[in-house]
């Protein structure tokens, strides 16, 4: 695996830049939205929590 390219080893600075950016502006929208989803449906914000919660545990080695 010593071969592998990355990409940013192929991109111009200002193209990695402008990915930076859009990654950004994308990962904040995504909280947004998932903080909006907990206002509008806590119920079911709670349920998903615990379902994720109760997966996790389900493939942790003790």
């Amino acid at each position: 695996m010593g071969n592998v390219v990355r990409m940013d080893d192929r991109m111009s600075p200002e193209e990695v830049r402008d990915r930076l950016r859009r990654r950004a502006v994308f990962l904040r929208e995504l909280a947004e939205a998932r903080e909006l989803r907990k206002r509008v449906s806590p119920r079911r914000w709670r349920q998903e929590r615990i379902r994720a919660t109760v997966r996790m545990r389900t493939f942790r080695a003790n």
